[in-house]
Protein backbone atom coordinates (compact mmCIF):
# COMPACT_ATOMS: atom_id res chain seq x y z
CA UNK A 1 0.00 0.00 0.00
CA UNK A 2 1.16 3.24 -0.62
CA UNK A 3 0.70 6.20 1.90
CA UNK A 4 1.47 9.83 0.95
CA UNK A 5 4.15 8.27 -1.68
CA UNK A 6 5.54 6.04 0.58
CA UNK A 7 5.52 2.51 0.10
CA UNK A 8 4.33 -0.28 2.99
CA UNK A 9 3.98 -3.77 3.57
CA UNK A 10 1.15 -4.56 5.75
CA UNK A 11 0.15 -8.09 6.94
CA UNK A 12 -3.41 -8.36 6.63
CA UNK A 13 -5.43 -10.22 9.48
CA UNK A 14 -8.97 -10.99 9.28
CA UNK A 15 -11.08 -12.46 12.44
CA UNK A 16 -14.27 -12.23 14.63
CA UNK A 17 -13.25 -8.90 16.13
CA UNK A 18 -15.49 -6.01 16.22
CA UNK A 19 -12.96 -3.38 15.64
CA UNK A 20 -9.93 -2.30 13.31
CA UNK A 21 -6.87 -2.13 14.69
CA UNK A 22 -2.94 -0.82 13.16
CA UNK A 23 0.17 -2.87 14.94
CA UNK A 24 3.43 -2.35 14.43
CA UNK A 25 6.37 -4.18 16.33
CA UNK A 26 10.08 -4.79 14.80
CA UNK A 27 8.49 -7.08 12.42
CA UNK A 28 6.39 -4.94 10.70
CA UNK A 29 3.16 -3.32 10.27
CA UNK A 30 -0.17 -5.66 10.42
CA UNK A 31 -4.01 -4.54 9.99
CA UNK A 32 -6.71 -6.48 12.06
CA UNK A 33 -10.17 -6.52 10.61
CA UNK A 34 -13.16 -7.88 11.21
CA UNK A 35 -14.38 -11.09 8.76
CA UNK A 36 -16.36 -9.01 6.45
CA UNK A 37 -14.43 -5.92 5.63
CA UNK A 38 -14.08 -4.79 2.24
CA UNK A 39 -10.72 -3.45 0.55
CA UNK A 40 -12.07 -0.63 0.38
CA UNK A 41 -12.91 -0.33 4.03
CA UNK A 42 -9.36 -1.66 4.94
CA UNK A 43 -7.80 1.08 2.77
CA UNK A 44 -9.44 4.14 4.20
CA UNK A 45 -9.26 2.56 7.69
CA UNK A 46 -5.31 2.54 7.15
CA UNK A 47 -4.99 5.85 5.19
CA UNK A 48 -7.01 7.77 8.24
CA UNK A 49 -4.47 6.67 10.24
CA UNK A 50 -1.32 7.08 7.31
CA UNK A 51 0.75 9.56 9.33
CA UNK A 52 0.60 8.15 12.65
CA UNK A 53 1.59 4.18 10.65
CA UNK A 54 4.84 6.20 8.87
CA UNK A 55 5.82 7.86 12.03
CA UNK A 56 5.64 4.77 14.39
CA UNK A 57 7.63 2.68 11.45
CA UNK A 58 9.92 5.73 10.91
CA UNK A 59 10.78 5.53 14.95
CA UNK A 60 11.61 1.76 14.53
CA UNK A 61 13.92 1.31 12.08
CA UNK A 62 15.31 4.36 14.14
CA UNK A 63 15.36 2.54 17.15
CA UNK A 64 17.09 -0.80 15.28
CA UNK A 65 20.02 1.42 13.78
CA UNK A 66 20.39 2.81 17.10
CA UNK A 67 23.91 2.62 18.23
CA UNK A 68 24.19 -0.13 21.96
CA UNK A 69 25.41 2.46 24.88
CA UNK A 70 28.71 0.44 25.68
CA UNK A 71 28.55 0.25 29.53
CA UNK A 72 32.36 0.95 30.70
CA UNK A 73 33.94 2.82 33.53
CA UNK A 74 33.74 7.20 32.66
CA UNK A 75 31.00 6.56 30.20
CA UNK A 76 27.89 9.28 29.85
CA UNK A 77 24.74 9.10 29.31
CA UNK A 78 21.75 11.49 30.06
CA UNK A 79 19.54 11.57 33.11
CA UNK A 80 16.42 14.10 33.50
CA UNK A 81 18.26 15.71 30.62
CA UNK A 82 21.88 16.25 32.80
CA UNK A 83 24.95 13.88 32.24
CA UNK A 84 25.09 11.17 34.50
CA UNK A 85 28.90 9.34 34.34
CA UNK A 86 28.84 5.79 34.96
CA UNK A 87 31.40 3.96 37.11
CA UNK A 88 32.98 0.68 37.34
CA UNK A 89 33.64 -0.62 40.35
CA UNK A 90 34.83 -4.43 42.12
CA UNK A 91 32.59 -5.11 44.98
CA UNK A 92 29.98 -3.43 46.38
CA UNK A 93 26.37 -2.27 45.15
CA UNK A 94 25.04 -0.21 42.58
CA UNK A 95 24.63 3.38 44.17
CA UNK A 96 24.01 6.75 43.33
CA UNK A 97 26.25 9.51 44.32
CA UNK A 98 26.93 13.17 43.94
CA UNK A 99 30.19 14.03 41.29
CA UNK A 100 32.72 16.21 42.02
CA UNK A 101 31.57 18.46 39.24
CA UNK A 102 28.27 18.51 40.55
CA UNK A 103 26.47 16.41 38.50
CA UNK A 104 25.75 12.48 39.43
CA UNK A 105 27.57 9.39 39.40
CA UNK A 106 26.21 5.60 39.14
CA UNK A 107 28.23 3.04 40.45
CA UNK A 108 27.71 -0.39 39.06
CA UNK A 109 29.41 -3.27 40.23
CA UNK A 110 32.10 -5.48 38.06
CA UNK A 111 31.52 -8.56 36.82
CA UNK A 112 27.61 -10.02 35.37
CA UNK A 113 25.92 -7.75 32.97
CA UNK A 114 26.67 -4.60 33.48
CA UNK A 115 23.93 -2.74 31.20
CA UNK A 116 20.94 -5.27 33.10
CA UNK A 117 22.42 -3.30 36.45
CA UNK A 118 22.18 0.06 34.48
CA UNK A 119 18.67 -0.81 33.23
CA UNK A 120 17.50 -1.79 36.60
CA UNK A 121 18.98 1.54 38.32
CA UNK A 122 17.58 3.31 36.00
CA UNK A 123 14.06 1.80 36.21
CA UNK A 124 14.28 2.10 39.77
CA UNK A 125 15.15 5.75 39.45
CA UNK A 126 12.14 6.43 36.96
CA UNK A 127 9.02 4.61 38.75
CA UNK A 128 8.87 6.71 42.02
CA UNK A 129 9.72 9.83 39.61
CA UNK A 130 6.97 9.21 37.43
CA UNK A 131 4.09 8.39 40.38
CA UNK A 132 5.05 11.76 41.60
CA UNK A 133 4.48 13.63 38.20
CA UNK A 134 1.02 11.37 37.56
CA UNK A 135 0.11 12.53 41.17
CA UNK A 136 0.46 16.29 40.30
CA UNK A 137 -1.62 16.37 37.33
CA UNK A 138 -4.14 14.31 38.71
CA UNK A 139 -4.33 16.86 41.28
CA UNK A 140 -4.36 19.49 38.85
CA UNK A 141 -7.85 17.74 36.97
CA UNK A 142 -9.10 16.57 40.41
CA UNK A 143 -8.59 13.37 39.35
CA UNK A 144 -7.52 10.23 41.63
CA UNK A 145 -4.30 8.81 40.92
CA UNK A 146 -4.17 5.37 38.76
CA UNK A 147 -1.83 2.55 38.56
CA UNK A 148 1.63 3.42 37.58
CA UNK A 149 3.72 1.11 35.90
CA UNK A 150 7.00 1.55 33.51
CA UNK A 151 7.26 0.61 29.71
CA UNK A 152 9.19 -0.71 27.20
CA UNK A 153 7.36 -0.26 24.03
CA UNK A 154 9.81 1.26 21.15
CA UNK A 155 6.61 3.31 19.43
CA UNK A 156 4.75 5.07 22.25
CA UNK A 157 5.91 6.80 25.38
CA UNK A 158 2.96 5.82 27.47
CA UNK A 159 -0.29 4.73 27.30
CA UNK A 160 -3.50 4.71 29.48
CA UNK A 161 -6.12 1.87 30.28
CA UNK A 162 -8.91 2.78 32.46
CA UNK A 163 -8.52 -0.83 33.46
CA UNK A 164 -4.89 -1.30 34.39
CA UNK A 165 -3.71 2.59 34.73
CA UNK A 166 -0.73 4.28 32.87
CA UNK A 167 2.45 3.24 31.70
CA UNK A 168 5.42 5.41 31.18
CA UNK A 169 8.40 4.12 28.89
CA UNK A 170 11.33 4.19 31.17
CA UNK A 171 13.72 5.31 28.73
CA UNK A 172 11.68 9.08 29.35
CA UNK A 173 14.45 8.83 32.19
CA UNK A 174 16.88 10.59 29.85
CA UNK A 175 15.16 13.73 29.07
CA UNK A 176 14.37 16.74 30.93
CA UNK A 177 11.79 16.93 32.87
CA UNK A 178 9.43 19.29 30.99
CA UNK A 179 9.75 17.09 28.41
CA UNK A 180 8.33 13.90 30.43
CA UNK A 181 5.37 16.32 31.79
CA UNK A 182 4.33 16.65 28.58
CA UNK A 183 3.88 12.86 28.30
CA UNK A 184 2.55 12.98 31.64
CA UNK A 185 -0.16 15.10 30.98
CA UNK A 186 -0.94 13.55 27.67
CA UNK A 187 -1.88 10.05 29.36
CA UNK A 188 -3.67 11.92 32.19
CA UNK A 189 -5.86 13.59 30.20
CA UNK A 190 -6.79 9.84 28.53
CA UNK A 191 -8.25 9.14 32.32
CA UNK A 192 -11.01 11.78 30.93
CA UNK A 193 -11.02 11.46 27.45
CA UNK A 194 -10.08 8.23 25.83
CA UNK A 195 -9.41 9.48 22.31
CA UNK A 196 -7.68 12.16 20.48
CA UNK A 197 -10.57 14.38 19.89
CA UNK A 198 -10.90 18.51 20.01
CA UNK A 199 -12.00 17.68 23.88
CA UNK A 200 -8.60 15.35 24.66
CA UNK A 201 -6.78 18.34 23.65
CA UNK A 202 -8.51 20.87 25.48
CA UNK A 203 -7.75 18.96 28.40
CA UNK A 204 -3.96 18.30 27.84
CA UNK A 205 -3.86 22.42 26.78
CA UNK A 206 -5.52 22.63 30.02
CA UNK A 207 -2.42 21.67 31.96
CA UNK A 208 -0.06 21.38 29.46
CA UNK A 209 -0.44 24.62 27.56
CA UNK A 210 2.71 24.06 25.81
CA UNK A 211 2.34 20.51 24.26
CA UNK A 212 3.03 20.80 20.66
CA UNK A 213 6.46 22.73 21.72
CA UNK A 214 6.85 20.01 23.57
CA UNK A 215 5.51 17.16 21.28
CA UNK A 216 7.79 18.61 18.71
CA UNK A 217 11.02 18.46 21.00
CA UNK A 218 10.31 14.62 22.06
CA UNK A 219 10.02 13.57 18.26
CA UNK A 220 13.55 15.15 17.80
CA UNK A 221 15.03 13.94 20.96
CA UNK A 222 13.60 10.33 20.69
CA UNK A 223 16.76 8.74 18.12
CA UNK A 224 18.86 10.74 20.22
CA UNK A 225 18.44 8.93 23.04
CA UNK A 226 20.87 5.76 24.49
CA UNK A 227 20.26 2.45 23.71
CA UNK A 228 21.35 0.20 26.76
CA UNK A 229 22.33 -3.78 25.63
CA UNK A 230 19.57 -5.83 24.30
CA UNK A 231 17.12 -4.83 27.52
CA UNK A 232 16.03 -1.98 24.92
CA UNK A 233 15.02 -3.97 22.30
CA UNK A 234 11.71 -2.91 20.59
CA UNK A 235 8.34 -3.47 21.69
CA UNK A 236 5.11 -2.78 20.19
CA UNK A 237 2.50 0.23 19.29
CA UNK A 238 -1.05 0.38 18.23
CA UNK A 239 -3.71 2.50 16.97
CA UNK A 240 -7.45 1.13 17.31
CA UNK A 241 -10.27 2.45 15.55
Amino acid sequence: MVIDGTAVDLVLRRSARRSFALQIDHCGARVAVPLRTSLQEIERFVHSHGRWLLDRLKASAEAARAPVLEVADGVQLPLFGCPLRLRLREGGRTQWRAALDGGEELVLPLGGDPSRALLRALQARALPWYRGRVAEYCHRLGLKQPPVRLSNAVTRWGSCSSRSGIRLHWRLIHLQPGLIDYVVAHEVAHLIEMNHSPRFWAVVEDVYPNWRAARSALRAAAPTLPVIGAHSAPGRGAAAG
